[in-house]
């Protein structure tokens, strides 16, 4: 049962909301000023004079952010002597959460003043403090730095874990050709490759997304078992082309609206023979083992809002399936949270 707040508790976490971006920013100084691994590395603490005399940092700025690190409890201070604690030792040395913090701050701080614009308007309209696009994904490949290295450890990181027994789950049939939709620089398409010497890949994205894909693929002397078809998904006049044993939509479909989805899952039916498998990989917000990735996911959507297209967010699983099952198809298989990762595969058959 959930512990009802006191006034003074509720009016407590009132304002760990009101100056939450300042906290947050407090924390993006403690790691690159240095001081938060300095704390690290003395297991047994260390004292502020020490902290003072090492860092190059004025003891105005030491002082002032220890102080907020020791509200937030990243660090722990007693009699002068300065320790990491679990959340300051999360934030150094945790990847789920070092790719998030990088993600926010690089991709999203910036932009996030636009939230209310963005909702009014069904627009990204935080994006243009990143470039002049209608969204994101027409910019990813010339982002500028540090976004562009952030988007994607964030975007690999929700993906890249599950790849392993996705592999195992695709290929247990011993597909002949796989269409990559929406397969972005191409990596869950080199896994196929060094998991199936045999296996014939169709990379299905929009034009600069596939100019990437092709250069990591010529650099991996990929050309020729990789081919590639341009295409806008969002077009209802450009279909997906027949012929797959596999459809592959790896994170891609929570990156539009539910219609756009159906639209999509409409497309890729008529693609679809008897024989082909539609595979959707999605980490599915409510099907989640720990608060952290669920909480994690909710926060994902409010990016797409202001910073990716306006409209698309982190999906409920049974919503997924009801788009899947109004497109034609049948879930037949779900594998929940396939091996170390976040991620739910349906696996999806025409309907007959």
């Amino acid at each position: 049962m959930k512990k009802e707040l006191s006034a003074i508790e509720a009016k407590y976490e009132a304002q760990k909301i009101a100056f939450g971006p300042m906290y947050f920013q407090s924390v993006i100084a403690l790691r690159d000023l240095g001081i938060l691994q300095f704390i690290s590395n003395h297991r047994k603490g260390v004292s502020v004079d020490t902290i003072i005399d090492e860092m190059d940092v004025s003891e105005y700025g030491i002082t002032l952010l220890l102080e907020a690190a020791e509200i937030l409890g990243v660090v722990e201070t007693e009699n002068g002597v300065v320790k990491i604690s679990k959340v300051g030792f999360f934030l150094l040395k945790d990847e789920m959460t070092r790719v998030n913090v990088n993600f926010m701050n690089d991709v999203c701080y910036l932009g996030a003043k636009s939230m209310t614009d963005s909702f009014k308007n069904g627009k990204p309209e935080g994006l243009k403090v990143l470039g002049d696009w209608p969204t994101i994904y027409e910019g990813l490949s010339i982002l500028p730095e540090p976004a562009k290295t952030s988007w994607f450890d964030f975007d690999h990181y929700y993906s890249d874990n599950a790849f392993p027994d996705a592999l195992k789950i695709v290929f247990r049939k011993n597909p002949k050709l796989i269409f990559d939709v929406g397969g972005n620089t191409g990596k869950w398409s080199f896994a196929c490759c060094d998991h199936d010497m045999d296996v014939k890949i169709k990379i299905l994205d929009l034009p600069v997304q596939l100019k990437v894909a092709r250069a990591n693929a010529t650099e991996r002397g990929l050309l020729g078992r990789i081919d590639f078809h341009a295409i806008n998904l969002l077009d209802e006049t450009q279909q997906i082309p027949q012929g797959a044993d596999v459809i592959w939509m790896s994170q891609f479909l929570d990156c539009f609206s539910k219609e756009q989805i159906l639209q999509i899952l409409k497309n890729a039916c008529q693609a679809a023979s008897e024989n082909t498998t539609l595979y959707i990989l999605e980490p599915f917000f409510d099907n989640q083992n720990y608060p952290a990735a669920h909480y994690s996911l909710v926060a994902t959507s409010l990016y797409f809002t202001i910073m990716a297209n306006g409209n698309s967010k982190m999906y409920r699983i049974e919503v997924m399936k009801d788009l899947v099952n109004q497109a034609g198809f049948e879930v037949v298989e779900t594998y929940p949270l396939i091996g170390d990762s976040y991620h739910t595969i349906l696996e999806c058959r025409r309907k007959a």
